[in-house]
């Protein structure tokens, strides 16, 4: 994170990841599939996270309690392994890049096929749990930019009880009446 921030991503190599870690490059490998997977390295225990807590939500939780239930307890695993700084820090430098900012939007994609899956295993049909982690991860990305840019050092779990307040506060659209569908 240091070479990236002071190097930039595309100029920062191996070796110097590597040196800089005390490590050899044989021995980064071991552990990372290039230089990009430093940024993303537990985003599968992230994705087990958030799987998990679907899946112990309330059995009388609806599909985007149970998918709020994944985003706090992934809130608690945020702030506990790093913090805001590691956050910031981390998300300037996927900003800064293009393949970084493409490879951050798989990982969203995968945690929310994740939960989709997650809510399907609890009975939800699969239109229905598609669209929930997808939302889902909709207000995880307003939750984590808030989280990252404000100063008052409220926890993550909070900021995305806030952003689920605020998707609630936007009311749901009602049906097209007939008059407006035949105006179409």
């Amino acid at each position: 994170m240091e070479l990236y921030g002071e190097r930039g991503f595309e100029q920062t190599t191996v070796a110097e990841i590597a040196e800089r870690a005390g490590l050899t490059e044989r021995t980064f490998f071991r552990y990372f599939a290039d230089k990009r997977e430093v940024l993303f390295g537990g985003s599968d225990e992230i994705k087990a996270v958030l799987v998990g807590a679907v899946a112990d939500a309330s059995a009388s939780a609806t599909p985007l309690e149970a998918v709020a239930a994944g985003l706090t307890a992934l809130g608690a695993v945020m702030e506990e392994r790093r913090g805001v700084e590691f956050a910031r820090r981390r998300q300037r430098i996927i900003a800064s890049n293009d393949e970084l900012h493409e490879r951050e939007l798989i990982k969203l994609a995968g945690w929310s096929s994740a939960l989709a899956g997650a809510l399907h295993e609890r009975g939800v049909d699969d239109s229905t749990a598609s669209l929930a982690g997808e939302v889902g991860i909709a207000v995880f990305r307003a939750a984590f930019q808030r989280w990252i840019g404000e100063a008052s050092g409220r926890r993550f779990e909070d900021v995305v009880a806030a952003a689920f307040g605020d998707l609630e506060g936007l009311g749901a659209p009602s049906a097209p009446s007939k008059s407006r569908q035949a105006a179409r």
